[in-house]
């Protein structure tokens, strides 16, 4: 078991998430329902699943939840690309945001290696 509260990628994912519904604010209500609404799933679902799989009986367990918080990290990805394709976000906000969650993917997929080396 591990206390997710004390792995810097989750901290990390919980501040992004944080940004997500900060920034989501300002977009006009009317897409508040569609593509940012999903932003918002897709950014709590990052911290949600490591904390998830920090919890469970086994490395295997907790690799298995990190792949879906991966997942969730590459689906927003997606959806930040295309409000800045739609012109919901500023270029300069996307190119932040991209360049965060990167980094943040970029720790997931490391710890996930180590895990897989210690399993």
């Amino acid at each position: 078991m591990h206390n997710f509260e004390k792995l810097v990628f989750w901290q990390k994912s919980i501040g992004f998430a944080k940004k997500i519904y900060l920034i989501s604010q300002n977009i006009s209500s009317d897409e508040r329902f569609g593509l940012i609404s999903q932003m918002k799933r897709a950014a709590i679902s990052i911290p949600s699943n490591i904390a998830e799989g920090s919890g469970r009986n086994s490395n295997r367990e907790f690799n298995h939840f990190l792949s879906i918080s991966l997942g969730s990290a590459f689906e927003l990805q997606t959806q930040i690309i295309l409000a800045k394709e739609l012109e919901l976000l500023n270029l300069e906000t996307a190119n932040e945001l991209l360049e965060d969650l990167s980094a943040i993917q970029k720790m997931i997929y490391s710890f996930k290696n180590n895990l897989q080396l210690k399993s």
